[in-house]
């Protein structure tokens, strides 16, 4: 395996957390401390947000804990092959009216996103890694994590040390590295009006 900065290159100067994290799936299982879990949710705690509302909310459940079965079973087959051996999963979840007034809430998807990038960040600068997933039994999730009607389960997420990429299924070794690439700025980003 080569040095991520040999296959994936910033085209403007960033910080390397940006490009460096990235989302494997080999991971060790070996245990996570509560003190790391929750330096984890608090970067995800100061995440922006609409009125700040904060309307995200994490369930979680540790490897071998009384609820990693339930957790792991949310994820679509595919995912438990390898997310079996992450640390903790992790469900995001964001509330869809403003607790305010108890109007909808547009950016609560968005919002719950800019809280899980925290996460992913601060795990990342302190030696985790973080996955996250859609390939999620919705519907399950919601009653088996008991979620309430005016909350959305937004996306599971796998945490735990990177591991050896031999440790994956086959089909999984070949997606493992080299890490995704970027489209250009050039792709996304346009001056004035849509073109």
């Amino acid at each position: 395996m080569s040095n991520i900065n040999e296959v994936r290159k910033p085209e403007h100067q960033i910080d390397t957390l940006f490009y460096e994290r990235w989302s494997p799936r080999a991971m060790t299982g070996e245990e996570i401390s509560n003190e790391t879990l929750n330096q984890l949710f608090e970067a995800a705690r100061w995440a922006p947000s609409c009125f700040n509302e904060q309307p995200w909310n994490f369930l979680y459940a540790k490897k071998d804990s009384e609820d990693w079965g339930l957790f792991l079973k949310i994820l679509v087959e595919v995912n438990q092959l390898w997310a079996k051996n992450a640390s903790v999963l992790i469900a995001c979840i964001s509330k869809k009216t403003f607790t305010r007034n108890g109007k909808p809430n547009g950016t609560h998807s968005f919002d719950a996103g800019a809280a899980w990038q925290n996460l992913a960040l601060q795990a990342y600068s302190l030696g985790w890694s973080a996955h996250g997933m859609a390939g999620v039994d919705y519907k399950k999730g919601k009653v088996d994590l008991k979620i309430p009607e005016d909350y959305q389960l937004e996306m599971m997420i796998a945490v735990g040390k990177q591991a050896e990429v031999s440790i994956l299924p086959e089909d999984f070794k070949k997606k493992e590295w080299p890490p995704s690439g970027r489209k250009s700025i050039n792709d996304f980003v346009q001056k004035g009006q849509w073109k």
